[in-house]
């Protein structure tokens, strides 16, 4: 029944916005959102399903991951103006691998420090990771300053494709694909490798994982990180998309993420690519069929979030590429 939530979504929509062209145009868009939330999301919902741990710092990785990136655009900016495809996927691997790397690092360093001292009590790792988060802000401030960071897309990202009357942004397809990846090694770790056995099995069960020899307390510290780094990852995709980076974008698409593994469920990789691809098309249509809902006095980010392009509402992006 909960799988039947997407196509049944998509076929209201259909007769509410009465266009198959534009239909198709604002579902795929929503989706390849969809995938992008679920990369940010699926992080956190591992480090909250399996580890029970309530981290409401999780926003900061995913800004220091969108930064890092930033930073190797500028570093290495010829690369990414290039028309040339291969200095296109260098510098997005390039960025890609810092952020993820540097998440990591900062992951490992939250959880020694903050984490660590207040497993089970979730009171506890409420407060000191969201006061973890408003430090790391301020971090973030000190190093790239309160400035809006501008990010400029590579010209193979750039511009979309034309398939009829259907407008599909190469940018978004890009993001499908790279969040279908995420997902798919996800699932393989956790159910088709004895990482993902001892992880779950530590779980249920960790004073007999421990009596077999394993060493959970570091599997289930891997596990934090590894969050912390898809997090970070996820920044990248996030800020590609934005093309606008704000200091304070970790903690907006922390209340989303938020939103994203309370429909899924927590610690379900599955139930978090559905609620991500819930609120990504939800979004989508909500924001063509009432624009001024999305498009009211909100911030900068979260109106290029809701209208899901600096030029302007879905509506007006739509006819765009129609017309």
């Amino acid at each position: 029944m909960p799988l039947a939530l997407l196509p049944l979504l998509m076929g209201l929509a259909y007769f509410a916005i009465g266009s198959a062209s534009r239909w198709c145009t604002l579902t795929i868009a929503g989706l390849a959102m969809g995938m992008i939330i679920f990369t940010i999301a699926s992080g956190m919902t591992i480090v909250f399903g399996l580890m029970d741990v309530l981290n409401f710092g999780q926003g900061i990785f995913i800004t220091a991951g969108a930064y890092l990136s930033a930073t190797i655009f500028v570093a290495l900016s010829g690369y990414v103006v290039s028309p040339y495809l291969g200095d296109n996927l260098l510098v997005i691997a390039l960025a890609l691998i810092a952020a993820t790397v540097g998440a990591a690092v900062a992951g490992l360093i939250f959880e020694r420090l903050l984490v660590k001292p207040v497993y089970g009590d979730h009171l506890m790792q409420i407060l000191l990771t969201t006061g973890g988060l408003i430090v790391g802000e301020e971090i973030i401030k000190i190093i790239w300053g309160v400035q809006q960071v501008s990010v400029t897309l590579p010209p193979f990202l750039s511009g979309a494709f034309a398939f009829g009357d259907v407008a599909v942004e190469r940018y978004r397809a890009f993001a499908f694909l790279v969040g279908a990846l995420v997902f798919a090694g996800q699932y393989f770790v956790f159910t088709q490798t004895k990482v993902g056995l001892l992880i779950r099995a530590g779980v249920h069960d960790r004073e007999m994982v421990e009596a077999l020899g394993y060493r959970v307390r570091r599997l289930f510290v891997a596990t934090f990180v590894s969050g912390c780094a898809l997090a970070g990852f996820g920044g990248v995709m996030w800020g590609l998309n934005q093309q606008t980076l704000v200091p304070q974008i970790g903690s907006q698409l922390g209340v989303l993420v938020f939103i994203v593994i309370i429909i899924g469920g927590l610690g379900s990789t599955g139930g978090a690519l559905l609620g991500a691809l819930l609120v990504g098309i939800t979004t989508n249509y909500a924001s063509f069929i009432e624009p001024k809902v999305a498009c009211s006095r909100t911030s900068l980010s979260w109106r290029q979030f809701f209208c899901g392009a600096q030029t302007g509402c879905i509506r007006r992006v739509c006819d765009e590429h129609l017309h």
